[in-house]
């Protein structure tokens, strides 16, 4: 007998919330109407991503029937996430155990919709064929289908978006490698999907007919190699014309060690992305669309998908707030709960320290920097990464400043733009000067958990290829005299400015606030 359609407000239990896929389709959800609960082994790991506490979160594990009856309560729709990644021995039969568990269990708990995202297998290739993860993943698939609830099993190739593992191999490859030695599969014809299409067809597959019970490709509109990937990447970002050589002697396990060596991406985690790719990873259909209609400029290209997941670096999307750091905008930007190894290199330098100031007193020196004031630290340094710029072309310091003590967005300020001020709280610059990459200089002003004034430094560096990494390793053994010592003196101003508008019989007008102690 068919069984009704999950309804508006459904409640949703999504397994695997803790994955890329799984940590952006919660907040997609939620914002479809869409009533959700994650399962999780360890709770805890869930209560960092910004949408914890519009969810309910409930212990338990895929392979744990007990756990499942109890999460299952009430639940229309079973968003099954999880996959095995390592190469330990008996990852198959795990995978198995928890397939077989899951659709038992949605069946006796009378759940309305099974959606599952697996690989994008080649058809006609034999399981024994398949690499060993590729393999478990179809398997997973079918037991799923079979649990007697109506069933879709989305498959899909690499899944553009910053912090998805896929991406930042080909990130990373790309980036840091101007000539590549690279193995046979890199001629493997891929048809990429952006992140945004995944979870669109994610969220959608939750109301699907209930006669619907069947696997759909899902796929990006264009069919390229892996070679040609890494091409488009380049021009994306901006980087110099590749060159790539293919080495047919290459295996799965010396290139995923390549991989590891060359990148942050794990080894362990790139040997099952490599064995995906020894086959033609491409759709051979597309009926998910009569149930799932793209809209206008839908699917991405994957030109587009790139730009997207490019975009928080190369448009600034840094943060604007010390509090906000991590803050998700797109389903393509990072999560703060992503593998230190997503999102691409962005490197920082962070110092604090607590000012015996008021902060009106230590914002007046943070504004007040550049120009006539200088810089607090080294002068002859920055003097000379002022005459540098200037021989190639560069703005160098001459610039100056607008004004000697108010700053606003949009000011030239020495070889920095000032991007972003909120007055009190935070001056972010922008390097104008010649670099391999962009830079950013931000200091704010905050207060420690003993309530007193803190001043906070972020030095960020986005590398561009071989050379932006190059020159970040270079100077940063020079970093705890430049920005170390920039970071004390500003201090001491402000601390010798504060002294300085304090007299015994009170502070004077512009000083310390009522009820702060005086200076010393």
């Amino acid at each position: 007998m068919d069984t009704p359609s999950p309804s508006e407000g459904a409640l949703c239990l999504v397994t695997g919330a803790s994955g890329y896929i799984g940590g952006r389709l919660v907040p997609e959800l939620l914002d479809h109407g869409y009533r959700v609960r994650c399962l999780a082994r360890h709770p805890d790991k869930l209560r960092d991503f910004p949408w914890a506490g519009r969810v309910e979160i409930v212990r338990g594990d895929v392979t744990d029937a007990a756990s499942l009856r109890e999460a299952f309560e009430g639940v229309e729709v079973a968003y099954y996430l999880v996959h095995s990644m390592s190469s330990t021995p008996h990852f198959e039969d795990r995978d198995r155990l928890a397939a077989r568990t899951f659709a038992a269990e949605t069946r006796a708990a009378g759940v309305r919709r099974v959606v599952y995202l697996g690989g994008l297998a080649p058809r006609g290739v034999p399981d024994e064929d398949l690499s060993p993860h590729m393999r478990s993943r179809t398997e997973v698939g079918r037991i799923l289908l079979g649990s007697g609830v109506p069933t879709a099993v989305l498959r899909a190739a690499v899944v553009i978006g910053s912090g998805s593992a896929s991406f930042e191999m080909l990130r990373y490859l790309t980036e840091r490698l101007p000539v590549m030695v690279t193995p046979s599969w890199v001629g493997s014809r891929v048809q990429p999907i952006g992140v945004r299409d995944v979870l669109r067809y994610l969220v959608g597959s939750a109301a699907l007919p209930s006669d619907v019970s069947r696997t759909f490709d899902i796929a990006g509109p264009d069919v390229l190699t892996y070679r040609e990937m890494m091409v488009r990447y380049a021009q994306v970002a901006g980087l110099p014309k590749r060159l790539i050589v293919s080495v047919p002697m290459l295996t799965p396990r010396l290139s995923s060690q390549w991989i590891g060596l060359v990148t942050p991406v794990p080894a362990a985690l790139a040997r099952p992305l490599a064995e995906s790719l020894r086959h033609e990873v491409v759709r051979t259909e597309n009926d998910i669309v009569r149930y799932v209609p793209d809209g206008p400029g839908e699917p991405l290209t994957f030109d587009e998908s790139l730009r997207l997941a490019l975009r928080r670096v190369r448009d600034a999307k840094v943060t604007t707030r010390w509090s906000s750091a991590g803050t998700p905008g797109a389903p393509s930007d990072p999560l703060p709960t992503d593998p230190d190894w997503a999102g691409g290199s962005l490197y920082t330098d962070e110092r604090s320290r607590a000012v015996n100031a008021s902060p009106e007193a230590l914002w007046r020196v943070i504004e007040g920097v550049g120009g006539d004031n200088g810089w607090y630290s080294f002068p002859l340094a920055w003097a000379v990464r002022g005459w540098a710029d200037r021989l190639v072309g560069g703005v160098g310091l001459r610039r100056g400043r607008r004004d000697a003590a108010r700053l606003r967005a949009g000011d030239a300020l020495d070889f920095w733009r000032v991007e972003e001020i909120d007055r009190g709280r935070l001056l972010r610059l922008r390097a104008e000067m010649r670099l391999p990459g962009l830079a950013w200089l931000e200091m704010g002003v905050d207060r420690d958990e003993r309530g007193r004034t803190s001043y906070r430094q972020r030095a960020l560096f986005h590398p561009r290829g071989l050379a932006g990494q190059a020159y970040w390793w270079s100077v940063a053994p020079f970093h705890a005299v430049v920005f170390g010592g920039m970071a004390r003196k500003i201090a001491r101003t402000a601390e010798a400015e504060s002294g300085r508008r304090t007299s015994p019989r009170g502070p004077r007008e512009g000083g310390s606030p009522p009820g702060e102690p005086p200076s010393r």
